[in-house]
């Protein structure tokens, strides 16, 4: 279906024409600035009214409890839920007496727009008080990606009729904001509720700084702003603050023609470690660093930042407006979640919005991380410094439950296991493998050998002995994994589920590879030969279920023989199933909720034939329902692969629009990183045909009819590689390489070398459709078709 554009269609901006007061919420979400540090939600200016507050800094978090209906022996007791910090975001105008809000008086025009080149946030507003006096205002707001700590706003007021006006700007910085209920559990919520207690205040002529820290996790907290104010109107500022908050005042009376223009600067700095002294020292000096930039300057580096990014990350999509706008959309958002993360994780919703508590998932490695390792890769060594710097909470917890190595959490900000729901989160181990295969991917597109020797060898080897404790040879000699959750989680505590066990049979390979090259490191993690070999055989052995009578691969062991469900008589309001189904029933019948056998083949193609993977694709299709926003990309890129153009664009739509068009209806809560990461694989992986496989580059490439182009650039191994797909020829080229540089691609199985001197064309096969139609359950096809074409 045909859901009704929420912005209009524009290559490099995400405009909204008119201020909707029932996607409040989901707005901010969309224009949620960030830099990896700080995050700040789209709220207006004046702070309301509002659909969710939101100001967050990466990992600074509460401790609140878990709560089980019984406990059992290592049930997590406490989880962690990130903090909405001071907000430095609210700028309140007063128009005589008459505050600036736009549910009174009369809005005559309301703007916002986020630029995906300048890194900003744009908003003009013209509104008539209800005096009748009018003012324009004009806020840009961007949160900066060379100053980490960072942000400013440019905030103008020009009075619109012939009389003059005074005007009161009052900025502020705001902590224990009142928020809507985020637990029905009042435990969880008395812990959430004014989650800070106030260390220090202290105010300046032009601005001032609050400290916090929170009341249980013990993590300290500064905020702080100045400002710099400009017009030829006498003014009169003053500041005053208390425990939780901070106020400037500017006061001026402006005639026609005349405007004010404040640019406020703000820093925030968190640690569980330094001292009051030396956090109100570090945001000094980043507000210092700043206003010495100006608010030029800071734009400008932003300009310099993204047009960097973009010269090597830009994906070019030629008939489909929609998808040219989003790609550019989810690669920004990805951007913002990960760039200056700095060995922090890269969250489920990355710092737009309270989603998930702020946690990291498995997703961050099987969907984010593939992108940023070919489009930004320093951010991809800082999260998997991250996963390094958890890996002795992993230890003790794979002691808890008496296996071996590290058993890295389902959800988490820390690194503690912060899952109330074991069947979905302790069991879904294939985290550790994604672990894995992030640093072999890394390594194997970067060459960055130090990292694979510092830290990544040490992940290799912990996700090892996991797999080789969690595992056994049976009688026969053969490798299984029981008792596991896969990707889909209407499928849990199962044996041998095909993603899990493939996805640790490369762990385990590369682990022994990657310990015979570096033998002296891995002798002093304890990796001994026999260990090497011992990883190398269940890896020989793994058993991979396969039903013969239907010659397709079972999801799990048994999975063919399970009852079917019963989706003709399942009405479409009862989806998601989870929310309307008891797990029980959803367990013990043939019924996916994401894309899970067909991520293997996506992941582990080399372990499917062709016609395995049409069979396993078509028989998985019926069954998938798409109750995961991470299930669409994956379909999309498989659909593409065995001959099905038509149907992955229409999969890739649903992916790259999840946000844009609210299609979970849970925007509100943070965009869905993963998915707007999903879009790029999509059509990278998808229609581009990436796949790295024994470090080659591998490129399938095939458009559906509705795609005239498509271009996308990766970084491998110091190499920038464009590729640009017609519909009846490839080009390989090398940008920005010395004329000497070769690079080798295979181009649908055929060897190609490219040279910084001249690109290298290929025909582009064209693609003929499989007789039989895939079917999905009823009432679960794709979200978002393509429009009819003009007549």
């Amino acid at each position: 279906m045909i859901r009704e554009r929420a912005y209009p269609v524009e290559p490099w901006h995400v405009r909204e024409t008119r201020l909707d007061m029932d996607v409040l919420a989901q707005s901010e979400s969309v224009f949620a600035l960030s830099n990896g540090h700080i995050g700040l939600r789209g709220n207006l200016d004046e702070g309301e009214p509002y659909g969710l507050p939101g100001t967050y800094l990466n990992s600074f978090y509460e401790l609140r409890p878990l709560p089980h209906a019984e406990a059992g022996f290592g049930f997590p007791e406490s989880g962690q839920t990130l903090v909405n910090v001071t907000n430095g975001k609210i700028i309140r105008l007063l128009v005589d007496d008459e505050p600036l809000d736009v549910r009174y008086g009369e809005l005559l025009a309301h703007e916002r727009v986020l630029d995906l080149r300048e890194g900003t946030l744009h908003r003009t507003v013209h509104w008539r008080s209800p005096a009748g006096r009018e003012v324009c205002v004009r806020s840009t707001r961007l949160v900066s990606f060379r100053q980490r700590s960072a942000a400013a706003i440019n905030y103008e007021v020009e009075v619109v009729d012939g009389k003059p006006l005074r005007l009161i700007v009052q900025s502020e910085l705001v902590a224990n904001e009142t928020l809507p209920a985020q637990s029905k559990d009042p435990r969880v919520a008395a812990v959430l509720e004014s989650p800070l207690s106030a260390e220090e205040e202290l105010t300046t002529h032009d601005g001032g700084l609050l400290i916090h820290r929170t009341k249980v996790s013990g993590l300290r907290l500064a905020a702080a702003m100045e400002h710099e104010v400009q017009t030829t109107a006498r003014t009169n500022i003053e500041s005053e603050g208390y425990e939780d908050w901070v106020r400037t005042t500017i006061a001026c009376v402006l005639k026609p023609g005349e405007t004010l223009r404040v640019v406020k600067h703000l820093s925030y700095g968190w640690s569980s470690r330094r001292s009051l002294p030396a956090l109100r020292d570090q945001v000094g000096a980043a507000l210092a660093a700043a206003q010495l930039d100006g608010w030029d300057g800071l734009l400008q580096e932003q300009r310099e930042y993204l047009e960097e990014f973009w010269d090597s990350a830009d994906v070019l999509v030629e008939g489909d407006p929609e998808v040219q706008q989003a790609v550019r959309f989810g690669l920004f958002h990805v951007l913002q979640a990960g760039t200056r993360a700095e060995r922090r994780p890269i969250s489920a919703k990355g710092l737009t919005g309270p989603g998930y508590d702020g946690h990291a998932f498995w997703d961050t490695e099987m969907f984010v991380l593939p992108v940023l390792t070919y489009t930004h890769p320093t951010a991809v060594r800082d999260a998997l410094h991250w996963r390094h710097h958890t890996l002795p909470i992993a230890r003790e917890r794979a002691r808890t439950l008496n296996l071996k190595g590290a058993a890295f959490p389902w959800r988490t900000i820390e690194g503690p296991e912060s899952s109330g729901y074991w069947p979905a989160g302790t069991a879904g181990f294939h985290i550790a493998a994604g672990i894995a295969d992030a640093v072999r991917r890394y390594v194997q597109a970067t060459e960055d050998t130090d990292l694979e020797r510092e830290i990544g060898l040490e992940l290799l080897v912990e996700t090892a002995r996991l797999w080789r404790s969690l595992g056994h040879h049976d009688r026969h000699g053969q490798f299984h994994i029981d008792g596991v959750t896969g990707p889909d989680e209407y499928t849990a505590i199962k044996n041998d589920n095909v993603y899990t066990n493939l996805m640790a049979q490369r762990n385990l390979t590369t682990a022994a590879e990657t310990a015979m090259r570096y033998r002296e490191e891995a002798e002093h993690l304890g990796v001994t030969d026999e260990e090497a070999a011992a990883w190398r055989d269940a890896a020989a052995s793994m058993h991979v279920p396969y039903d013969p009578e239907i010659d397709v691969h079972a999801q799990v062991e048994g999975f063919t023989r399970f009852q079917e469900w019963d989706f003709v008589h399942t009405p479409s309001e009862k989806y998601p199933l989870l929310l309307h189904y008891p797990y029980f029933d959803l367990y013990r019948r043939q019924v996916i909720k994401q894309a899970d056998l067909v991520l293997a083949m996506h992941w582990r193609g080399d372990a499917f034939t062709p016609e395995e993977k049409l069979r396993n694709f078509l028989y998985y299709e019926r069954r998938t329902v798409r109750d995961s926003s991470l299930s669409a990309c994956t379909q999309s890129v498989l659909a593409a692969e065995v001959g099905y153009p038509e149907l992955a664009h229409t999969y890739l739509r649903e992916a790259a629009l999840m946000d844009l068009h609210d299609l979970n209806e849970n925007t509100r809560d943070g965009v869905h990183i993963a998915s707007l990461a999903g879009a790029w694989i999509a059509l990278v992986a998808g229609f581009g045909g990436l796949r790295e496989h024994d470090g080659t580059l591998c490129f399938t490439p095939r458009l559906s009819g509705r795609l005239g182009r498509l271009e996308f650039s990766l970084h491998w191994r110091r190499i920038q590689l464009r590729v640009d797909i017609q519909p009846h020829q490839t080009t390989y080229a090398l940008q920005h390489s010395d004329p000497k540089e070769t690079l080798v691609v295979l181009h649908h199985g055929e060897r190609v070398e490219v040279t910084g001197a001249e690109p290298a064309t290929r025909p582009t096969p064209p693609v003929s459709e499989p007789r039989q139609t895939p079917e999905q359950p009823p009432g679960r096809d794709p979200l978002i078709r393509l429009p009819e074409r003009d007549p």
